[in-house]
């Protein structure tokens, strides 16, 4: 029924631009976070800024002004990458605020249009219907069974029942429509709407950690406290041997420079605020930070069928009634009782319908009656969706008082409500069993000839008679056999979930080549098994039919309690609690409800489950990059921490070999190189073809954590090496110092390269399309070639100028200290190929 039947006009054009003016868009303003300001103050506490600022104090104080001023100029250059990337993170998640907004449907000009929740303005006729977020305080002018979960505001979790006659007829900003609809008239928006005047009190709450994040600071935590006592140690040590206070503190402060790995927290929070970013140019919505975190590792897809695994474009396409006990079709010459099923169907839909089912009703009965009796009627009073299994009845009545009640609903509902005898019994559950082999969705639809006013409490207790059935198809998506093979080819079981029967989701199933469509389980099968059955049960079932709220959430628990990471779609108020409890809560950002929305960790923009094998794919990458990067940081200041620690530790020649200027320009190579680098890296071919990271992972495993110690040991070795080349040589400190800060320079440039996947050979990743790995390499070399090549640079870091020769032996040490691991990938091939001819074999002889 279009909007106008309503007689609401709604406002103009001219209107709603007065109304924004005076009133402003429909925004919550409080206290701003995540602000430049806020960074800069971070930055401050930072502890590589703060003995960055010690240092170069030291300096000056000891009349070393060009010391001081390189010190002062590395405080500038890494506060400005730090608030580059601060401001990439900030961007990103200013962009992913924006496309979490919630829409809403209003009248304007008599038209019914959907904006953006901004731009509503007050006088606007708002229309809030079932699973709708409401986006703004208004006066109820029309309803229809309308109610809300308050909850927000009031803290109670059931139902108000409202309408424009009872004395509370206002609809609140933040409230959910539990069900019915209403058209409100805005009267208040962002902060002086209800929830706006109490919402200051929301500013305070805290985010929570993830456990990802919680190991990293624990890590970070502990690189600190080791780099106190070394910096006490290394003070203490200097101290007596030259009573040097300031020259004492400056060369402990070196090495406390040397170990605190402060790009780790860096490139957590620019790996998952830029995985967000990119992600929603995939048209994927992340709400969350943590769901990036967690999509890689997802174990089980719970999905719909509706929508999902179909086009969710309904199409009447079979008819059946008890009358005629014949199955039509109804572009046929329809008789009077079948044109009758379908009037009777129709009026058992929302008069504004917005589900496919009930449009392809209204769209039928259109079709059938060239005169349009909808206007003359008005539903008096409804029973909303509900039972198990489900139904739902309208009343409407005409200004005559003839009356219509229409029901539909799950086929057994409606045959339990009506008085069929056996044999009609039979006749109607053969012609169901015909209808959804063929992979049609059923309702039944049944009619009522109450005559009173005062109507039961429950539909259920209506006096009922049996008319028939109507089918619809809902093909299958194109893509969908596709997205089920990457699935199943990343380890991901997919199970389907649906409120449809078994008969016609193994139907659909068996056109998708689901693995498993032979069996299924019923709702109420589901909650008679104890939680023990269930947690065999649903690993061993992956078509669960008959479905509703309790049981959802029972299978969801029951995976998780299986050590599985749940991934669940959905788009109705009733999927809410699932989407909540799944550890990714997926919502459809066309057809879903904002409710599902509220409570989903991730929106997909275009309905389409496809998105969700990149959103997979992007997770796997996200978080192979991000270990990547960190292991690159661990590997590469351990050789800084030895080459600074073991020449004083054990009395050599030249105990300090680096000064603050020598780690602070290290830092700045590896900085950029962690988090630009590796966080571009494009995603292995490998990786959609193994299996979920377990559950139990943790993200600092000890395999991959002595890996990256051996490969710093191995740098270390490495570089004092050189040292030692150097001194029997003959070779002074300066020269000593250029050669050792040559290789490790070089190796930092190797190490980024191996480090580019630790399965694939260096040979294979160099054709990987990453441009900034040869930017940043070009930038790194061009630098180290001027310090060692031009006067002014070399004489500030007290180097020497080398030999092609010397720079030859550097770079050959520099390249043996890294390029050792490509035995160790050679190795891990072999067995992973070793094995999978072992499976295919045992496969072969089974």
């Amino acid at each position: 029924m279009p909007a106008n039947h309503f007689n609401i006009q709604g406002l103009s054009a001219e209107e709603v631009v007065l109304a924004r003016k005076k009133f402003g868009e429909n925004t919550l303003k409080y206290k701003k976070e995540n602000t430049f300001l806020d960074a800069v103050k971070s930055l401050a506490k930072e502890p590589m800024i703060i003995l960055l600022l010690v240092a170069s104090l030291i300096y000056f104080v000891n009349g070393l002004v060009s010391d001081g001023i390189f010190m002062v100029s590395a405080i500038v250059v890494i506060s400005l990458i730090s608030l580059y990337q601060d401001s990439r993170s900030r961007n990103a998640l200013q962009k992913l605020k924006y496309f979490t907004q919630p829409n809403c449907k209003v009248i304007r000009d008599g038209e019914t249009v959907e904006i953006n929740s901004e731009d509503l303005v007050v006088g606007d006729s708002l229309i809030i219907e079932e699973g709708t977020l409401i986006v703004a305080d208004g006066v109820i002018v029309h309803s229809n069974d309308f109610s809300v979960n308050e909850s927000i505001l009031t803290g109670e979790s059931f139902a108000v029942f409202k309408d424009k006659n009872k004395e509370d007829h206002f609809a609140y900003k933040g409230t959910t429509v539990e069900s019915g609809l209403a058209i409100i008239t805005v009267t208040s928006i962002g902060n002086e709407t209800k929830l706006g005047k109490i919402g200051k009190s929301l500013e305070n709450i805290q985010e929570e950690k993830t456990p990802l994040e919680i190991q990293i600071n624990d890590f970070v935590k502990k690189m600190v406290i080791a780099g106190v006592a070394a910096f006490l140690f290394v003070w203490g040590i200097n101290y007596f041997n030259s009573y040097d206070i300031l020259d004492s503190l400056l060369k402990a402060l070196t090495l406390a420079m040397s170990i605190l790995p402060e790009e780790i927290p860096m490139a957590f929070t620019a790996f998952m605020a830029i995985g967000a970013w990119r992600l929603m140019k995939m048209q994927i919505v992340v709400k969350q930070m943590k769901t990036v975190e967690t999509l890689g590792s997802a174990t089980v897809i719970c999905t719909d069928k509706t929508g999902t695994i179909t086009e969710n474009r309904m199409s009447l396409a079979k008819i059946f009634t008890l009358e005629t006990q014949k199955i039509s079709s109804p572009d046929q010459i329809l008789t009077a009782e079948e044109k009758d099923l379908i009037r009777f169907a129709m009026w058992a839909s929302e008069p504004i319908p917005f589900d496919p089912m009930e449009t392809a009703l209204h769209d039928a009965y259109q079709n059938l009656n060239p005169e349009d009796e909808r206007p003359r009627f008005r539903m008096v009073h409804e029973y909303p969706l509900g039972g198990k299994p489900p139904m739902m009845t309208h009343v409407f009545k005409n200004s005559s008082g003839e009356k219509i009640i229409a029901a539909k609903g799950a086929p057994e509902a409606i045959m339990n409500v009506c008085n069929l005898s056996d044999k009609e019994k039979h006749i109607v559950e053969n012609a169901i069993e015909i209808i959804t082999k063929e992979g049609y969705r059923v309702l039944g639809v049944g009619k009522s000839n109450f005559s009173g006013e005062n109507y039961p409490k429950t539909q259920q207790e209506l006096p009922f008679t049996f008319m028939g059935i109507v089918a619809f198809y809902d093909p299958p998506k194109e893509n969908f056999s596709k997205v089920l093979e990457d699935f199943y080819q990343a380890g991901i079981s997919v199970k389907i979930i649906t409120g449809d029967n078994a008969a016609t989701t193994q139907a659909i199933a068996k056109q998708i080549n689901f693995q498993g469509a032979d069996k299924s389980l019923t709702g109420d099968e589901l909650m008679q098994l104890s939680e023990a059955e269930l947690q065999e049960t649903v690993m061993e079932t992956n078509i669960f039919t008959r479905m509703f709220p309790e049981a959802k959430l029972r299978i969801i628990n029951a995976l998780k309690a299986k050590n599985q990471i749940v991934a669940m779609t959905g788009d109705g108020v009733n999927d809410g609690p699932a989407l909540k409890a799944a550890h990714i809560g997926i919502a459809m950002g066309k057809r879903g409800t904002e409710i599902a929305k509220q409570a989903a960790s991730l929106i997909l923009m275009e309905d389409d489950l496809s998105k969700m094998v990149d959103a997979v794919a992007m997770g796997r990458k996200i978080y192979t990059n991000l270990k990547k990067a960190i292991q690159y940081i661990i590997s590469i200041h351990i050789p800084i921490i030895l080459t600074v620690f073991i020449p004083l530790a054990l009395g050599w020649i030249y105990p300090n070999i680096f000064t603050p200027a020598h780690v602070i320009f290290l830092e700045l190579i590896m900085g950029p190189t962690c988090s630009i680098v590796f966080e571009n890296e494009p995603m292995e071919k490998n990786a959609m073809l193994q299996k979920p990271r377990s559950f139990k992972t943790t993200f600092f495993n000890s395999r991959e954590l002595l890996t990256s110690i051996i490969q710093g040991l191995a740098i270390s070795a490495g570089t004092l090496f050189t040292y030692q080349y150097a001194v029997q040589n003959g070779f002074d400190e300066a020269h000593t110092r250029t050669m050792v800060f040559t290789v490790l320079v070089a190796a930092n440039i190797f190490l980024t390269l191996q480090n580019r996947s630790f399965y694939y050979s260096i040979f294979t990743t160099l054709r990987y399309r990453n441009n900034l790995v040869l930017l940043i390499i070009s930038i790194t070399a061009g630098v180290m070639l001027m310090l060692l090549y031009i006067p002014v640079f070399t004489e500030f870091f007290l180097f020497e100028r080398l030999s092609f020769r010397e720079v030859g032996f550097c770079v050959l040490t520099g390249l043996i200290s890294v390029l050792w691991y490509e035995l160790v990938k050679i190795r891990t091939r072999w067995r992973s190929k070793n094995r999978i001819n072992l499976n295919v074999k045992t496969g072969a002889a089974l």
